[in-house]
């Protein structure tokens, strides 16, 4: 399968759905669009994961690549009817390409949350076999607060009521983050709007102590991204 990867930054890479593409034998192109790299030809791509990033949907004046990409967005999901997974910014950039809004939330939501499926997730086929109940890791501010037409929530919680969406039958956004890998919030904690939301969220103590928090957790995240992955695959195909 050949897989078209946008990242905002660096750090926010595909993660552990990365290492299980890489398993798989799974092309990767990984375009940075925060460096001005230009988006490829989608014609020749059979899945589009959009990954988070510091950056706002509504900034297009400060990152002028965001029209493009909501653009391509738009395109590939409207337009190809081709798989999409979108992760934090990627799920808040699905739902403002195709006419939902993003807003800021009263009080970002950084750390551990659960979320609960909706009853038209549990019958999901891309939540097979996932328990209806999650723990995740949350690092956002903004959130999906108008679903675009054609779209249903698959997840919620008391803090954000959009953790998940489908677009159509393949276009899917999550809110929360499943991609984590033992790594991934000792990255993050070094950028310095990451840093500022962890520390609001939670007092420098609790701060200090996700990393150690997170990783308690993390053979299960990589079980529930194992199982979603299988499942993400397979509409693919």
């Amino acid at each position: 399968m050949r897989i078209l990867i946008f990242q905002h930054l660096a750090v926010e890479h595909a993660g552990i759905f990365g290492e299980f593409w890489r398993e798989a034998g799974h092309d990767q192109r990984v375009v940075e669009l925060d460096a001005g790299e230009p988006i490829p030809d989608l014609q020749d791509f059979d899945l589009l994961a959009v990954m988070g990033g510091p950056m706002d949907v509504w900034q297009e004046d400060v990152h002028p690549w965001l029209v493009t990409e909501k653009a391509a967005i738009r395109r590939w999901v409207a337009e190809l009817g081709r798989p999409y997974l979108g992760i934090c910014l990627g799920h808040q950039l699905l739902a403002d390409a195709l006419g939902g809004t993003v807003s800021l939330m009263r009080q970002p939501e950084v750390g551990l949350a659960s979320v609960e499926l909706s009853a038209v997730g549990r019958e999901d086929p891309l939540f097979g076999g996932v328990d209806p109940a999650l723990d995740t890791l949350q690092w956002h501010g903004a959130e999906v607060s108008v679903l675009p037409q054609g779209s249903v929530s698959l997840a919620a919680n008391a803090a954000c009521p959009v953790q998940a969406m489908r677009w159509g039958r393949f276009a899917y956004g999550f809110q929360y983050h499943m991609e984590i890998t033992e790594r991934t919030v000792a990255d993050w904690e070094r950028i310095p709007e990451y840093r500022a939301s962890l520390n609001q969220a939670l007092g420098p103590v609790q701060a200090s102590r996700l990393a150690e928090t997170v990783a308690l957790h993390l053979p299960r995240f990589r079980q529930t991204a194992r199982r979603l992955n299988d499942n993400l695959m397979a509409l693919a195909r």
